[in-house]
């Protein structure tokens, strides 16, 4: 069930809420928190019963452990230590065989030209995020930073469907404990107004931004390895999956932080106008930020963080980008990406250094510090964008030039445009496709003012609380629970609803 759907929106969502705030009101909230732990289930169910099994398996196994491990920690930390590993392994496992096995051995197949029999493996949506969730719970309990958790909380915390399917990866400290807080179950008018707009937010940045431009790049990429893209094209190409991947998570995040706000629940914050940002390290303390929680915390840390000399730390660095570009994809482009900014924070902190010297180069001024950072994000996501190397060459190669101006296709377009004007232009291309592609790049250009010049979704409705280190700006738009906001929202849901004819899934449900 996506949340931008007809089915989520106009029955799944009100009759969840109407029924956590109607059992809400009774004097014991486990019947509340079954409910929602219901509602959960039939969310990620309405994709795959099957999976939902595996879903249920993975959490009843990993809450075994998760109990065992806290009743031995002190006693014999030795075997909670071993049955902590054992479970990371096996979580691990799991996940590698359901995302990588088809990768792994279509390069073995390469290798040795043995033929390897698991093309039939599916990737169950959410097994990534589930998957993190549970390894964070387990290393906590070994660590003493877990509380003996019932049953009931433990699946709702993992379940709980705002961000079961992309995130935010939430702490089980985050999250169980406002389960318990009388408040939680209260209507709260100005908590569930806020909720409201995020979601509205993210809705139109889904239905009005993220698709329509993203629809711009999709051809670019899928279509590189046999006609290479030119100048023009590599560049639109790879500006437009820049655009419309910032709005398509964004969106995400947002409606996740509303959904869960109108239950009462605060979620962290997962992107803060990353393309802001004046330097790699600060683009990945503002792009999926709960993400980049979890790599510094389990995964770089873990291996010895900056503990044991530069050189450990470059190498610990180096591995923790990998593994999260891996993470995001069974592919080759996906370790390029997460390799390119692995090296791209080894040159961000030497160039620190260097300039912290006494005989240090000077420092780059703002605007010039956000711009090569914004080139090398855009560089990077080519390898993300691309369905394999070779298209990623490509258009890195019409980004260089060295496919000429521009593909004869769009040379032959321009001419009929200077020559015929947009009658000749229709002629060739068709009247809806012309307006469907005139309307896109109108859309990318105001999207790339937004980005810029507006102030993002938690700046809007939480004000200072959303970016504390800036100012407040633009504030018109700021949210308040008045008739107006309430009008504004519900023109921007009867919107989306009307260009939900064609409904597409977040770019992060492949992940």
């Amino acid at each position: 069930m996506l949340f931008n759907s007809h089915v989520f929106i106009l029955l799944f969502l009100p009759l969840t809420l109407a029924g956590f705030f109607l059992l809400g009101r009774l004097r014991d909230r486990r019947p509340a928190r079954l409910w929602l732990l219901a509602a959960s289930l039939v969310f990620y169910g309405w994709w795959s019963l099957t999976y939902l099994g595996l879903l249920l398996g993975s959490m009843l196994v990993n809450y075994a452990l998760g109990r065992r491990i806290g009743t031995i920690r002190l006693a014999a930390p030795g075997r909670a230590k071993a049955l902590m590993l054992l479970g990371v392994a096996g979580n691990i496992a799991l996940l590698a065989w359901y995302k990588y096995a088809i990768f792994i051995a279509g390069n073995l197949a390469t290798l040795t030209g043995l033929d390897f029999a698991v093309g039939g493996v599916v990737l169950p949506l959410a097994i990534s995020f589930y998957t993190f969730l549970q390894i964070a719970y387990l290393v906590d309990t070994r660590n003493g930073r877990a509380e003996d958790y019932s049953l009931l909380d433990y699946t709702l915390f993992v379940t709980f469907f705002p961000h079961l399917i992309a995130g935010p990866i939430v702490h089980h400290h985050e999250l169980i404990p406002q389960f318990h807080r009388r408040a939680t179950y209260r209507f709260q008018p100005e908590e569930v107004a806020a909720g409201v707009t995020f979601f509205a937010i993210g809705l139109i940045k889904k239905l009005v931004i993220a698709d329509p431009v993203g629809a711009l790049a999709t051809p670019v990429f899928q279509g590189a390895a046999e006609a290479p893209p030119g100048l023009l094209e590599a560049w639109l190409g790879t500006v437009a999956f820049s655009v419309g991947l910032y709005f398509d998570f964004s969106a995400y995040s947002d409606m996740a932080i509303g959904l869960a706000r109108m239950f009462g629940v605060r979620f962290p914050y997962n992107f803060n106008s990353p393309y802001k940002a004046d330097s790699i390290i600060d683009f990945w303390r503002r792009w999926h930020m709960t993400l980049s929680r979890f790599l510094r915390d389990y995964v770089y840390i873990a291996m010895g963080g900056s503990r044991r000399g530069p050189l450990r730390r470059h190498a610990n660095l180096m591995a923790t980008m990998l593994l999260g570009g891996l993470w995001h994809g069974a592919g080759w482009t996906f370790v390029v990406w997460g390799g390119l900014h692995g090296a791209y924070l080894l040159a961000n902190h030497a160039w620190r250094s260097v300039a912290r010297s006494e005989h240090g180069l000077p420092r780059l001024g703002p605007r010039a510090a956000q711009l090569l950072t914004l080139l090398a994000v855009m560089l990077a996501w080519v390898f993300f964008a691309a369905p394999d190397l070779g298209a990623a060459l490509a258009v890195l190669g019409g980004m260089a030039g060295l496919n000429g101006p521009m593909q004869a296709g769009t040379a032959d377009l321009l001419g009929a445009a200077l020559q015929g004007g947009p009658a000749a232009v229709v002629a060739i291309t068709g009247g809806m496709a012309l307006l469907r592609g005139m309307l896109s790049l109108l859309i990318l250009g105001g999207a790339l003012l937004a980005i810029f010049l507006a102030p993002n979704s938690q700046e809007i409705v939480d004000g200072r609380a959303g970016a504390p280190d800036e100012p407040q700006r633009w504030r018109r738009l700021r949210f308040r629970p008045r008739a107006t906001s309430a009008c504004t929202a519900a023109a921007a849901f009867l919107l989306a609803l009307a260009l939900m004819a064609d409904v597409k899934e977040f770019v992060y449900f492949q992940f």
